[in-house]
């Protein structure tokens, strides 16, 4: 079963109580760019989270190859969410992957959820709709101004645009051509409903006439005389109960801190609850995306010939999930690992084991690769090793060992770690604008991927910011790409982490950390 479901605005808030319930039971959920990190935190932690965004000027996925996932996973699991932001049926290519799913057999269910295009301008303090003011309403895609019919267009009373912050010049232009006013409304709301939410307002012309005007995508652009006709609404505050308040006399010594997390997308939240918890004010930035290998090829083939194994290695939560799940799809369950011995690195790989049934025979009393090469229970000569792993970029350390020491290891990939497209623009301004205290890093990639997403101006802009990391390893990549690493995990987990924070408060915005 493929359930289509709308993701709102991209927050809590604005999610539909059948989605919620959705997202809690899903087993795999292929995610657009625009949904927020929280949503995927609803999901149980052994669900596979993909991401299949577009965004525009990154290159995004190939819509038939969102489709043949679609269809894959659809023949393997009984519950896939395809989570589109807004409401799927708007600009969502909802036909196309309906039309590949139900022909290929398989049963769909659509849920609607809140789309910006209404509930942007509302939130706003604007009405799409007014007496004596506006009577007709088009929500339009500026992604190709070129093929709209202008001429009609231009008599609608009120224009909503979304995809349409790259060509709003071209929109404008034709739309003055058509004999629309240059003194008409203009409005480009965007991040509507997030903590990041920028308006601007003013007319055709002063659009135009505003050179270098900045990025402001993704944004909901309305245009007519009701973008000139404002209410000064007043934001919703819910009182939360008595046992929830937490006055700031009380909070912890990272009141005041804002601290930057680039965990991966869909696993970040979980952190960012403890550190706003702790009094912090929290901005993510993930810098991976967990997504499938470019073939299950090796890691099916190691499947059927489990047997043959003396050990199976896994050292991450994905590498868990991954394996597991790929277990599962081959109609194979936990029984058919009754002759491994499993050996897992760190305590939520641990944790994501148990999830499925299984308890390690081994872990290591320190959370890395090389406390598991030095307390190995056993002499390793002679044993044969299934080691699957992320596709790129893993360290090599364990296979050099182990094969250095007569073993056979065959490394499999079980799932990929890639670098999204593009720095998230509101955390970039953050950063310009020096209102990060502190960045985490809790690996070797997502310090690489950061200075990646961030280019020449990496150093530039944490001249001022701390920088925290889970462990060794990123401490090491972090003096090897930024110069300088100002707190470190002692336990290399994310609760070793926040300790690590709480610890070094005294020293943050000031005195480093050595």
């Amino acid at each position: 079963m493929i359930y289509f479901v709308g993701a709102g605005l991209g927050t809590l808030g604005t999610l539909t109580l059948e989605a919620w319930t959705c997202l809690q039971q899903a087993q795999v959920v292929l995610y657009d760019a625009l949904v927020s990190p929280s949503l995927l935190d609803l999901t149980p932690t052994d669900c596979l989270r993909v991401a299949v965004g577009k965004r525009a000027g990154a290159e995004p996925v190939p819509q038939a190859e969102i489709n043949r996932l679609l269809v894959d996973y659809g023949q393997q699991y009984q519950r896939v969410v395809r989570l589109k932001s807004g409401d799927p049926g708007l600009f969502g290519r909802l036909h196309q992957e309906l039309e590949v799913v139900l022909g290929a057999g398989l049963e769909a269910v659509v849920i609607a959820g809140v789309s910006s295009a209404l509930a942007a301008p509302l939130l706003a303090g604007l009405c799409v709709t007014a007496k004596d003011v506006s009577q007709s309403v088009a929500i339009l895609s500026g992604h190709a101004p070129e093929i709209l019919p202008w001429a009609a267009i231009a008599q609608m009373e009120t224009l909503i645009f979304l995809m349409a912050t790259r060509s709003l010049r071209q929109i404008v232009e034709e739309l003055l051509q058509q004999g629309r006013s240059p003194a008409e409304g203009l409005a480009i709301l965007q991040w509507v409903g997030q903590p990041q939410q920028q308006f601007w307002f003013g007319t055709l012309e002063s659009y135009l006439n505003t050179p270098h005007f900045p990025e402001m995508a993704p944004a909901v652009v309305v245009i007519g005389a009701i973008a000139q006709k404002r209410y000064p609404l007043t934001s919703l505050d819910l009182a939360l109960p008595d046992c929830l308040r937490t006055s700031p006399s009380s909070m912890s010594r990272l009141h005041g801190k804002t601290i930057l997390v680039t965990r991966a997308a869909g696993q970040a939240s979980a952190f960012s609850e403890q550190l706003k918890a702790a009094g912090a004010t929290v901005l993510e930035m993930p810098t991976l995306e967990i997504v499938p290998p470019s073939s299950w090829e090796p890691l099916d083939q190691a499947l059927a010939e489990l047997s043959t194994f003396d050990w199976l290695i896994l050292t991450s939560h994905n590498a868990v999930t991954f394996f597991m799940e790929r277990l599962h799809s081959q109609g194979k369950d936990s029984r058919a690992l009754a002759g491994l011995k499993i050996a897992v690195v760190g305590e939520k790989t641990a944790q994501t084991l148990s999830s499925y049934g299984l308890v390690a025979d081994f872990t290591p009393s320190e959370f890395v690769a090389d406390a598991l090469v030095a307390e190995f229970p056993e002499p390793v000569a002679g044993l044969r090793f299934l080691f699957p792993r992320v596709e790129r970029g893993g360290r090599p350390v364990l296979v050099d060992a182990f094969t250095a020491a007569g073993a056979e290891v065959l490394e499999v990939p079980a799932y990929d770690s890639r670098c999204p497209q593009a720095a998230d623009a509101h955390v970039l301004a953050a950063l310009e604008a020096g209102q990060v205290d502190i960045v985490t890093f809790t690996s070797s990639k997502t310090v690489k991927h950061f200075c990646q997403l961030l280019g020449a101006r990496v150093a530039d802009l944490l001249q001022n910011v701390q920088i925290a990391s889970i462990g060794p390893q990123t401490s090491q990549t972090c003096r090897e790409l930024l110069g300088r690493v100002d707190a470190e995990a002692t336990e290399h987990t994310l609760e070793g982490l926040l300790q690590a924070l709480l610890q070094a408060t005294s020293s943050l915005k000031g005195e480093r950390v050595p």
